[in-house]
């Protein structure tokens, strides 16, 4: 077959792993070699300060050996197979680069023969970019579960980020979808990762020439809707992977129906309202102080589609409120609804050297029609104090402005042609 069509089959069957957004990493190497992770270019990801970044995003192959009920992929489904070599896959990395198309790789692949030696070609790539064509751009790796340990370490030393796709959100919900897979091989290697990358910070900080072990971190992804867990254990499961796994990034791909399995939902369109509000609840998690028990709970197991999930949680929580904006600290500001990281640093920064005025707060940054229902602002209320619950949430339906058309934003081209 020839590597163009083999490039049309692969991409497109990676189009369904949504974790490869890069780091932006900086990585060392001869001025000589060839990329750079810190340049700009053509933009289909985003980098975590912000810039739009371009990466090949294929697999290896897509002849998998495992029978996933929700893979595109699954042996059973009758799709054409194509696998590349090592040496084709750096080829193409080094051609697309050259042309200015991608300034890094993001390589997957399906099980083929065994799980190690799966990883032990993607590895090559990796070794073959790094050693002999001295490649310094980005590389995000994913780790087939159930491959040996050394080929986990010998991945995270030749990329940037390596990922373990945990799949699903339940071990009950592996046996029946993907019996084939079991938690233990999934969690396996996120915990060595987590291990080494914390070994390699602490060699880094000894001696400046230690090796750099997956110097962007790992993520790992999950299928939301293909099995019945609600929000709720989903939140419990990301929470205890960023705790206990030095984890980077969850991504929530909302469940899209790619083949016919009577173990699968009949769903109308992909969940991917709930998807967005997932990683709105994440993000509280993981930078506003949140634990998953405040956003949720037994009683309330799911996210409320009508708000965002802080605002949801302010609704609840009517005790807490109003917030003086000239006092309160940068955690209690986080707890606003409107208040954002950037603005609540803003807020402690300007505090320094006069009191906040209601006038300054949108020059801050501070989303007023959500914050003014929750704020005062040297003694004074935007809104009137103690109004009804029923009231509050009516006007802040009414005061938020459209939301985005989340049934198509997430759509990949060709899913349902």
């Amino acid at each position: 077959m020839e590597t163009l069509s083999k490039l049309q089959i692969l991409s497109g069957a990676a189009r369904y792993d949504a974790s490869c957004a890069s780091s932006g990493s900086k990585r060392e190497g001869p001025a000589c070699g060839t990329g750079n992770t810190s340049n700009g270019g053509i933009c289909h990801s985003w980098s975590d300060d912000g810039r739009c970044i371009s990466l090949l995003k294929i697999l290896l192959s897509n002849d998998c050996r495992y029978d996933c009920a929700y893979c595109v992929n699954r042996s059973s489904n009758s799709v054409e197979r194509a696998s590349f070599t090592a040496r084709e896959v750096v080829d193409l990395t080094l051609d697309f680069y050259r042309r200015n198309y991608i300034e890094g790789l993001f390589l997957s692949s399906a099980v083929m023969v065994s799980p190690d030696h799966t990883m032990e070609r993607m590895v090559r790539v990796a070794e073959i970019l790094r050693t002999e064509e001295h490649f310094g751009g980005y590389i995000h790796m994913k780790i087939i579960p159930g491959s040996s340990s050394e080929l986990v370490r010998k991945a995270g030393l030749y990329a940037d980020r390596i990922s373990v796709n945990i799949e699903l959100p339940s071990q009950t919900s592996l046996q029946r979808l993907a019996p084939q897979k079991h938690k233990d091989a999934i969690l396996a290697p996120m915990a060595l990762i987590g291990r080494e990358i914390a070994s390699s910070l602490v060699e880094r900080k000894a001696s400046r020439r230690a090796p750099r072990f997956a110097p962007a971190g790992q993520s790992t992804q999950m299928i939301i809707g293909a099995s019945p867990e609600n929000d709720f254990q989903i939140l419990c499961l990301s929470q205890g992977l960023y705790k206990k796994m030095n984890l980077k990034r969850v991504y929530y791909s909302a469940y899209v129906p790619v083949s016919d399995d009577n173990r699968l939902p009949v769903l109308a369109a992909p969940p991917l309202l709930r998807e967005h509000r997932l990683y709105q609840a994440d993000w509280l998690l993981r930078f506003y102080g949140f634990s998953a028990e405040e956003i949720l709970s037994d009683e309330a197991p799911n996210l409320d589609e009508s708000f965002d999930p802080k605002t949801a949680w302010a609704l609840r929580h009517p005790e807490f409120f109003p917030i003086e904006i000239n006092r309160a600290d940068y955690g209690t500001l986080l707890r606003v609804p409107g208040i954002g990281v950037v603005s609540a640093r803003r807020i402690i920064a300007a505090r320094r050297f006069s009191a906040i005025t209601p006038e300054g707060m949108k020059k801050i940054g501070v989303v007023m029609k959500r914050a003014k229902y929750f704020i005062t602002c040297s003694g004074r209320s935007f809104e009137k104090p103690d109004r009804p619950a029923a009231l509050l949430r009516q006007q802040l339906l009414l005061g938020e402005s459209p939301a985005p058309a989340l049934s198509t934003q997430l759509v990949l081209p060709g899913i349902f042609s």
